[in-house]
């Protein structure tokens, strides 16, 4: 029995690892507390090379083509709200252009952080 426990176990840590290759790896900025949202969201990826990727998709697009992307993806939200997922070497101009966007759409913004690791 505990044969068959740790083929199931290890079968589903390496499927689970799998599923979703096309990961945008970040260094997100760090915070004192940490907050959960239970909305649906629209996540917006930027990387330190300006690459901007939305809903964790594999292919980036620019930061003139955002706007239009997004606008599809929030027409049948109520309250559309989109958490940035910033590198944190990143200006804060660069956050400052894509909250302007999000102002232009009318939607909420939320800076995603990693808590401290004490």
């Amino acid at each position: 029995m505990n044969d068959i426990m740790f083929f199931l176990l290890l079968f589903f840590l390496i499927v689970s690892t799998l599923i979703n290759p096309s990961v945008v790896k970040l260094t997100l900025p760090s915070s004192k507390k940490a907050m959960e949202m239970n909305k649906q969201q629209i996540t917006i990826d930027v990387t330190k090379d300006m690459k901007y990727y939305l809903n964790g998709s594999a292919t980036p697009t620019s930061a003139e083509q955002l706007e239009d992307e997004l606008r599809p993806k929030i027409a049948g939200l109520t309250d559309p709200t989109a958490v940035l997922r910033l590198d944190k070497s990143l200006t804060v101009q660069d956050m400052v252009d894509i909250l302007q966007i999000g102002s232009d759409l009318k939607m909420k913004m939320i800076l995603a952080t990693q808590p401290n690791s004490k």
